[in-house]
């Protein structure tokens, strides 16, 4: 094939756009002094130590933690908004069974984004500041029910309605599983939602806030973020975590494995980031959460397969874990069937994503970058 003309002034090209710039946010950041994840200048394991999520959520949304009046009333909001609705679980129940639980999820969201823009014009839809927050609280207190009942259709079980007397962690866990959470099961989930509820422009996001640019609505937004969300280089790590955790099985088995999968230059899920250069800075506080669930549960087993493959993996390549490697445990050991790992990403993540949506919207211009072309160069269609 012919090479096109003027190749060597091609500009430089960065494969998935890293180190590139794109815009300014003041969502969050990664501080390079202490390899901190801040929101809106909280380190995220302060506010996991600290805070439900309900406040995390308020906290990205409007740039300052809550007051006691400030979360009672969004908390009275994700209440009025908890149930599943008749025309999602119709949507839901159209799907196989065997669907991925990304595929439910994404259905869904699509399935009320329909009904809220029902009437509207495309650029009605868009919504103003006020409408898209309104928005955003009530597709947060929806998906936990979204959530919950594609794991337990799957088992052949039906809704559980929520309960107004939990809060939004323990209600989420009552609603999958039908019983009463234990207190430090609620802990440990509460802070993996706010772990995993920002962290700047990952690819979600960024899909997020491309679609926003187009004057696109939240819900469609949030649509593409979670198709972005299911591959398994973004959110699906935390499936295939456990997936390789059971594939190996025990922790004598370990190195043998290894050895095997670095022969076959397999990925190992799970471990680095682009970011952090140094190691997650999530990784400790979802570890310790971790700790407690195993003590919990009696699954010394589990935490020594943990431990030799990630001492293992990281003597040998140097590369260490980030915060999908202790979180899929962690939801294994709540009861969470491994496909449901990444819609609980979604869960959480949906905060971010809609403050990153309204954050476009306040200040937007197109996302359309160029390419560097190098097909052939003009030449004749044969007659």
């Amino acid at each position: 094939m012919s090479q096109p003309t003027g190749l060597a002034e091609q500009p430089e090209v960065r494969k998935g756009l890293a180190g590139v710039v794109a815009d300014v946010t003041s969502i969050s950041k990664v501080n390079p002094e202490t390899n901190s994840l801040l929101y809106r200048g909280y380190p995220v394991q302060d506010l996991a130590d600290t805070q439900p999520f309900e406040a995390v959520a308020y906290l990205l949304w409007h740039g300052e933690l809550p007051t006691a009046d400030q979360l009672a009333e969004l908390r009275a909001t994700e209440r009025d908004h908890r149930a599943l609705t008749d025309d999602v679980r119709a949507a839901i129940d159209l799907l196989p069974t065997d669907a991925h639980p990304m595929d439910e999820v994404r259905t869904a969201v699509s399935v009320i984004g329909a009904r809220e823009a029902a009437g509207l014009s495309a650029l009605e839809a868009g919504g103003n500041p006020e409408e898209n927050l309104a928005r955003s609280l009530r597709l947060f207190a929806a998906l936990p029910a979204i959530v919950a009942y594609g794991q337990r259709r799957r088992h052949g079980q039906d809704v559980v309605a929520p309960r107004d007397d939990l809060d939004y962690s323990a209600n989420f866990l009552w609603m999958t599983f039908g019983t009463e959470p234990e207190p430090l099961v609620v802990d440990a989930f509460n802070r993996s939602m706010i772990l995993y509820a920002e962290h700047s422009f990952n690819a979600s996001t960024f899909t997020a806030r491309v679609i926003t640019s187009t004057l696109s609505d939240l819900h469609s937004a949030v649509v593409g973020a979670i198709a972005a969300l299911k591959g398994p280089l973004h959110g699906g790590a935390n499936e295939a975590v456990m997936e390789t955790l059971a594939e190996i099985g025990s922790a004598d088995r370990v190195p043998a494995w290894l050895d095997e999968a670095l022969a076959a230059k397999r990925k190992i899920m799970g471990f680095g980031h682009r970011v952090y250069k140094h190691g997650d800075s999530r990784v400790p506080t979802m570890k310790a959460a971790l700790d407690t669930l195993v003590e919990h549960y009696g699954r010394r087993d589990l935490a020594d397969l943990y431990g030799a493959l990630e001492s293992e993996f990281v003597e040998r390549k140097g590369i260490y874990p980030n915060l999908d490697y202790p979180s899929g445990p962690a939801y294994h050991l709540m009861g969470f069937d491994t496909a449901t790992f990444t819609p609980l990403f979604v869960a959480a993540r949906v905060t971010g994503w809609t403050a990153h949506v309204m954050e476009q919207q306040a200040a937007n211009s197109l996302i359309r970058p160029l390419s560097a072309y190098v097909g052939p160069e003009e030449r004749t269609v044969p007659r």
